[in-house]
């Protein structure tokens, strides 16, 4: 478990905008170290370092982007030797520029090597998925960008966390936070009146409740109906979004999803739409170059 100087150390590297617990960091690091050490621990820095050697090291990023992970960092190495002095120089959420330092890890040797490559691999993933979501986020004026349950199975937590260090908005976490009635829903519950009134009669009133839609007749029956909070309109084109927002006129939140791209974010975002999701931001954003270098 994460000591009480490990955990004030951790939370000053949080994202503040961001929800990330402890609990989530130590045991995501705990699985991570388990499997990359496995029965016999780091054989390489066993045989080739000597016990207690001192090093010094930065952690760099090598391109241009916006980092999300550094708690994750400072876990690790600590988790392996609780003595390392980790000393920031940037917290989550921060935009930097290649070759800026992001922290100094100064400690035992075999311990920074053993941690390093489950250090880098927090850091890299969580960094490139916010450094896209920035990128997008800057091209969407009002629009707010949001991501999907498109994530990589047991990252979850950490996955949208890094989405709000790049500015973005989470959708939903699970499946029990909100209903979100998707196009099998309506064919199983035998159309989009039907499916609505048996949401709306379970639903607590705490409860939203989102419908997709693929089409302009699509969401004319769910305004008619009244009983949505919020609708998705999948893969329309530019010229059926203006539409769509145009029939909407305030009375429900739109989400756009499909297709959403870098290149077509904000002609997407000028048509009004509220929200803009995208499941790229998760599954296929690319890592940001950080590296771990030995100063000594």
């Amino acid at each position: 478990m994460l000591t009480q100087a490990t955990g004030s150390l951790i939370e000053s590297l949080l994202y503040p905008g961001g929800f990330l617990s402890p609990l989530e960091i130590d045991e995501a690091v705990t699985r991570a170290l388990a499997e990359d050490l496995g029965r016999a621990g780091d054989v390489t820095s066993i045989a080739t370092i000597p016990p207690g050697t001192p090093s010094r090291t930065v952690l760099a990023a090598r391109k241009a982007g916006t980092i999300a992970g550094l708690p994750l960092v400072a876990a690790s190495f600590r988790r392996l030797s609780p003595d390392i002095e980790i000393v920031p120089l940037a917290r989550d959420g921060a935009a930097v520029e290649a070759k800026a330092a992001l922290m100094h890890i100064n400690g035992d040797a075999r311990a920074v090597l053993s941690a390093e490559r489950v250090a880098l691999n927090f850091l890299q993933h969580l960094s490139g998925i916010a450094t896209a979501t920035a990128a997008y986020v800057r091209k969407a004026g009002k629009t707010r960008i949001c991501c999907t349950r498109k994530t990589t199975p047991g990252l979850r937590a950490l996955e949208k966390y890094a989405i709000r260090c790049g500015g973005g908005f989470n959708h939903r976490f699970g499946l029990d936070d909100a209903i979100l009635i998707k196009d099998n829903h309506i064919a199983v519950a035998g159309g989009i009146r039907a499916v609505l009134e048996r949401a709306r009669s379970a639903a607590g009133h705490l409860v939203k409740i989102e419908i997709e839609v693929d089409s302009l007749p699509q969401l004319q029956e769910v305004i008619d109906c009244g009983l949505a909070d919020v609708v998705l309109i999948d893969n329309f084109d530019v010229a059926s979004m203006k539409k769509a927002v145009a029939m909407v006129n305030g009375r429900l939140i739109i989400e756009a999803s499909g297709g959403i791209t870098l290149d077509n974010v904000a002609e997407i975002a000028a048509t009004g739409v509220d929200y803009a999701s995208s499941g790229a931001l998760t599954h296929s954003a690319p890592a940001l170059d950080i590296g771990l270098d030995i100063e000594m």
